[in-house]
């Protein structure tokens, strides 16, 4: 395996992460299997391929999926109308962030 369980651990403590050993393991098997692929992928010979700054539906002249419409913004007081706990102008949230 190309990754380790104290990587799993590390990746998961910088997201703030409790993770158990049945999870670290299956985690492990994830990532190791994402990595594979991505080694697969490798393989691939793009040497005459050009590269692109976005890809584009075959066809399209503009490469726009849809038209650029202008409408008018949600504003403040529509969007707080539904928050648990407006206050202020702003959506008040819980602190989530604690080491």
């Amino acid at each position: 395996m190309k990754i380790t369980e104290n990587e799993v651990r590390y990746v998961a403590s910088l997201a703030n992460l409790t993770l158990s050993d049945g999870e670290v393991a299956r985690f492990q098997a994830d990532l190791d299997e994402i990595l594979q692929h991505i080694d697969k992928l490798n393989e691939i010979d793009t040497s005459d391929v050009e590269p692109m700054a976005q890809v584009l539906l075959a066809g399209e002249e503009s490469g726009m999926l849809r038209a650029d419409v202008v409408i008018p913004p949600l504003g403040n007081q529509a969007a707080l109308a539904s928050a648990p706990q407006p206050g202020a102008g702003y959506f008040k949230v819980p602190k989530v962030i604690e080491r």
